[in-house]
């Protein structure tokens, strides 16, 4: 009888010793640490962010449970994260963060996670570590770990900026085309594809977008049930969440959503057997024939590119990212720039862009009122910040440039800016409808006697982009009276030299307020300025 249980006993000695190894080397100890209930948030989107820059953002992740003490360390996928009052862990991948009451007592524990561990959509190990002397032998202050998800990088939302034709007749099954950003065409998988809304009175439909689509163009046909009435219908697009991460349960993908309407996505449907309007089609071909000839506008390194072009019967402002030099993750894109603080496009034409070096400033003038509050009537310069390379911190603005506290601009139109490469200073055109008596010497020198001073006069506003304690004016390179007086049907601007020290104007005899001017030909000359850097 005890030469059978004695093999038994050994047998289960081993399994004992191969069961109670744990990665310490140490025989079997239990976790014994505190205790984590959930993680919040339990998932998050991979970074698409170059973890180097600083501008990645980092993640704060709270760890929910009991058991924690000072001493307590977040792990992430086995490996420790410092504390981050530590020496030196500001390099750290991961941080541990506690937050301690008066008796000492662990209220919060968070961990910083950098971009660089969340570059790879799957999941990740979070557990805690407490000191072994807290439990005594046999145990090694492991938590119960807890998964985190990682769900592939968030879709973006989609922007419509236009939809053509305008107008369509009751009962005629059109094709449209939506125009816009980050549409998806489900080129590289069936389920990211972008849905074309269409809503006319009760009548909503939704309609796939073809695999023919772009990133910026969506044609469909609306079948003839949903144009059986006449009324003004809304299209919008929408884009999915990314999709879930294979074979991790819980993985729900992220972003995506509905574009905005605005009154540029609207359509106007006619009775049947009626007709659209004539300003339908011929109020854009105008627009159309009035921007043909424009230059566009490009960044010094030639990534971006500012145009003109006619979005729902208007002159528009757009900004294109050709990625040009930028990381592997950057995606070309366009973007409407002519737009109000709520994002809806300008309510007039728009013209004439002129760019900082960088991209970011552009300027162009417009005739829309509702860019900026209490717009002047009649066309104006603006100037857009589109934040560029600015950072996530960056919130894209307008800023009114012909604008003088003097009443220097009272009855003119402002055209034809030119911005600085820094995009601090911006020279522009102004034009007044009719002749004005002439003015003094001494009035001439002064800003607030240049209303109606003559047909053209070109000023030079100093916003103070980028620079601290400095008050905006606007200074005018004075042109005496009939200076640039003719009756040319394309006046021509000025052009500020990139660091604003020199001024070319077309159509001038003399100049008044310069320090000294160069003859370029019989009607062009370069103002030297004495006072812009």
């Amino acid at each position: 009888m005890t030469r059978v249980w004695t093999p038994i006993a050994f047998a289960l000695l081993a399994i004992f010793a191969v069961a109670g190894c744990n990665d310490y080397g140490n025989t079997f100890q239990s976790p014994g640490g505190a205790s984590l209930t959930f993680l919040s948030p339990p998932q998050i989107p991979a970074s698409t962010c170059v973890s180097a820059s600083p501008s990645c953002p980092t993640f704060l992740l709270t760890l929910n449970g009991g058991g924690f003490v000072p001493q307590t360390r977040v792990l992430w996928n086995g490996k420790t994260c410092p504390l981050s009052t530590s020496s030196g862990a500001s390099t750290a991948p991961c941080l541990t963060n506690i937050t301690l009451d008066t008796n000492n007592n662990v209220t919060v524990l968070t961990a910083t996670i950098t971009a660089a561990l969340l570059a790879k959509p799957g999941t990740a190990t979070v557990n805690t570590i407490n000191p072994n002397s807290n439990y005594g032998t046999g145990t090694n202050g492991l938590s119960n770990p807890l998964t985190f998800i990682i769900d592939n990088p968030p879709n973006p939302v989609p922007t419509v900026t236009s939809v053509a034709p305008a107008c369509v007749v009751a009962g005629n099954p059109p094709g449209i085309t939506v125009t816009g950003t980050n549409f998806l065409n489900g080129s590289t998988d069936p389920t990211q594809v972008s849905t074309v809304n269409w809503t006319l009175g009760g009548s909503q439909l939704q309609l796939t977008a073809p695999t023919a689509s772009t990133a910026t163009q969506i044609n469909v046909t609306i079948p003839a049930t949903n144009i059986s009435a006449a009324g003004n219908a809304t299209v919008s697009v929408y884009n999915p969440p990314s999709a879930p991460v294979p074979n991790v349960p819980g993985s729900t993908g992220s972003g995506g959503g509905t574009s905005t309407i605005t009154a540029q996505t609207t359509v106007m449907v006619q009775p049947s057997g009626g007709a659209c309007p004539a300003a339908a089609n011929g109020q854009a071909a105008s627009a159309t024939a009035a921007v043909a000839e424009e230059t566009p506008a490009l960044s010094l390194d030639g990534r971006y590119v500012a145009y003109t072009a006619v979005q729902s019967e208007r002159a528009q402002i757009f900004l294109h990212d050709t990625c040009e030099g930028a990381r592997a993750s950057c995606q070309p894109h366009t973007s409407l720039l002519s737009v109000t603080k709520e994002g809806d496009a300008a309510a007039g034409d728009s013209h004439a862009p002129s760019m900082s070096s960088d991209g970011r400033y552009i300027a162009f003038s417009s005739d829309a009122n509702n860019l900026v509050e209490n717009a002047p009537s009649g066309r104006q310069i603006y100037l857009r910040d589109t934040c560029a390379g600015a950072g996530d911190s960056c919130k894209t603005s307008t800023l009114l440039i012909s604008t003088d506290s003097r009443g220097a601009f009272v009855g003119t139109e402002s055209i034809l800016p030119s911005i600085s490469s820094s995009g601090r200073f911006v020279a522009f055109l102004t034009i007044t409808p009719s002749h004005a008596p002439n003015h003094s010497a001494a009035e001439a020198k002064s800003s607030s006697a240049a209303t109606n001073s003559g047909y053209r006069q070109v000023f030079v506003r100093d916003t103070c982009v980028g620079v601290a304690n400095c008050t905006p004016k606007t200074t005018r390179i004075s042109l005496q009276p009939g200076d640039g007086g003719g009756t040319d049907a394309a006046p021509a601007g000025p052009a500020l030299s990139g660091k604003a020290k020199h001024v070319a104007v077309t159509g001038a005899k003399t100049s008044t307020l310069f320090t000294r001017s160069v003859p370029v030909d019989d009607r062009v000359f370069l103002a030297i300025t004495s006072d812009h850097r």
